[in-house]
């Protein structure tokens, strides 16, 4: 922001209005007073009645096409539509001369994804991709718990995901092969992957294995994959979207203690259920679901800190009004960090796809 724009706002139109625009990413931006939201994208004309009753005012359109012709009024664009979809309009997008967020997974391959750093590096746009997850309330606990000294010297980090979803209740997720970004390795193993690389630094996979196990599934849905990290921790990676028992979401294992945690973080089902961003209770875990510090016969329970997905636009809105990519202030999350997620990701499909 310069001295002859101190009021500005952040002028923006969120393409897709499913889960992840109606849940994630609009309910954000409105509480954010630095972001207009004036245009929602999506051809379904129930979810177009549902933002104008959430948000009056707003403008809706059929899809990313209208979005790129109101360009002009427009300075951010954020992609909450199918994988198969991210290049292209994060292309088009950055070419009309927008700030960009793009949804995980970044984009079907690591080259497309160096393609669209090159093209907003050339351009000087700013690109960021929506790894919300690192303000998981659980990940936030697991990583200031890593910057003491309770567990020692971490050996081994395991992560989970795991679900019951028998059915495949988006029509696209049920058509979406690979090539499509279809699959579980694509959709909650983007997280796992991101969550393992900020933790413990770049990685090689050294083991994967991928399954499909519902009838309809096209790409997979029962995932495992090891790395590891040339911090020398070993991550294991889990995915399951046909698990009618689910484990633990984290394990930490130390040379001195560990630490075990159950359930899932509560802020995408409290925005589902009508809850808002800044109310008191957003992002407050219930207190049973406190994890487990210590070994056996001397366990501590660790409340679960704060989840925090408001803290991406924040960040955000910091670099774009500071500046834009000539500002030194970070981004949420380097573009770059979601291209190195991509790379494990075809690393993985070629390890499990090698006969061993």
């Amino acid at each position: 922001m310069t001295s002859t724009e101190p009021h500005r706002t952040i002028r923006t139109a969120v393409v897709g209005y499913g889960l992840s625009g109606s849940v994630f990413h609009a309910p954000m931006i409105a509480a954010d007073a630095r972001y207009s939201l004036n245009v929602i994208a999506t051809s379904d004309a129930g979810r177009q009645a549902a933002a104008v009753q959430r948000y009056p005012g707003v403008k809706t359109v059929r899809d990313g096409g209208a979005v790129l012709e109101l360009a002009a009024d427009l300075d951010l664009v954020v992609l909450g539509t199918p994988p198969a979809t991210h290049f292209p309009l994060a292309k088009a997008a950055l070419e009309a001369g927008l700030d960009v967020v793009v949804d995980k997974p970044f984009a079907v391959s690591s080259a497309q994804g160096q393609e669209l750093v090159a093209l907003a590096g050339e351009l000087g746009r700013v690109l960021t991709v929506f790894h919300n997850r690192r303000w998981d309330g659980d990940f936030l606990t697991v990583r200031k718990l890593l910057a003491g000294e309770a567990l020692g010297e971490v050996a081994r980090f395991e992560s989970s995901f795991e679900r019951w979803t028998p059915e495949i209740s988006k029509a696209w997720k049920a058509s979406a092969t690979v090539a499509d970004g279809g699959g579980v390795l694509f959709d909650l193993g983007t997280h796992l992957i991101d969550q393992a690389l900020q933790l413990f630094g770049p990685a090689a996979v050294i083991h994967a294995e991928l399954r499909i196990r519902r009838p309809q599934e096209k790409a997979d849905d029962d995932a495992f994959v090891v790395l590891r990290h040339d911090s020398g921790v070993l991550s294991h990676l889990t995915m399951n979207l046909l698990c009618a028992q689910q484990g633990p979401r984290y394990r930490v294992l130390g040379s001195t203690g560990a630490f075990t945690k159950h359930g899932v973080d509560p802020q995408e089902p409290y925005i589902a259920a009508g809850g808002g961003p800044l109310d008191a209770e957003y992002g407050v875990e219930a207190p049973e679901w406190a994890g487990s510090l210590g070994r056996d016969g001397h366990l501590d329970s660790l409340p679960t800190e704060r989840g925090a997905y408001p803290e991406f636009y924040r960040i955000l809105g910091d670099k774009i009004l500071g500046g834009g990519t000539s500002s030194a202030l970070p981004l949420p999350v380097k573009p770059e960090d979601a291209v190195a997620v991509l790379g494990i990701i075809e690393s993985a499909r070629e390890a499990a796809s090698t006969p061993s």
